[in-house]
């Protein structure tokens, strides 16, 4: 029996085949992994955190440090023994993880300078805060203090009506409190 052409083609094609369709498929499969990786940037500055995406068109995601809830970073074993891995960020109001830093090194560090951006930004806002109230505080000090020094002039002098409006106390400079 003569064999026909065409059954000696088959198991060429498959062997040619389907190594060249995993090639052909593999390579657009690298290339879009590699250039997303590439044009894929994390920030962290004074003002918040940023994250800047996209090959043809850019998209950039921000987060203000006053709305950041929670910060945690995961790693892998593989991510482990070569030092990268993922940090979350969880805001306000918002469901879920809003803002994810894929693939970062030393997502341990990142996660720490954020925290601490965080902690100083709360220590700075209820440092001015408490300053504030204290700020108050001494002004109706002063007041209360002046309106004594009247009361304690006039029942001296003989007068029965101490002033009382705020707007007539001055403050005498005294530091004495």
């Amino acid at each position: 029996m003569v064999e026909h052409p065409a059954q000696v083609q088959r198991p060429s094609c498959v062997i040619i085949g389907i190594p060249l369709s995993l090639v052909l498929i593999g390579i657009p499969i690298v290339a879009a992994s590699y250039l997303q990786y590439t044009n894929t940037n994390y920030v962290v500055t004074n003002r918040g955190l940023y994250s800047k995406r996209g090959v043809l068109s850019r998209d950039v995601q921000q987060i203000g440090f006053d709305k950041v809830q929670n910060i945690s970073y995961s790693q892998s074993a593989l991510g482990s023994y070569f030092g990268y891995g993922s940090v979350d960020v969880s805001t306000d109001g918002g469901s879920g993880i809003e803002l994810q830093f894929r693939s970062i090194p030393a997502p341990a560090a990142v996660q720490e300078l954020i925290a601490r951006e965080i902690d100083s930004r709360q220590q700075t806002e209820s440092d001015s805060t408490k300053e504030d109230v204290l700020d108050s505080i001494l002004t109706e000090l002063r007041v209360i203090r002046q309106a004594v020094a009247d009361d304690q002039n006039g029942s001296q002098t003989g007068s029965t009506t101490p002033s009382t409006d705020e707007s007539t106390h001055t403050d005498t400079g005294n530091t004495d409190e």
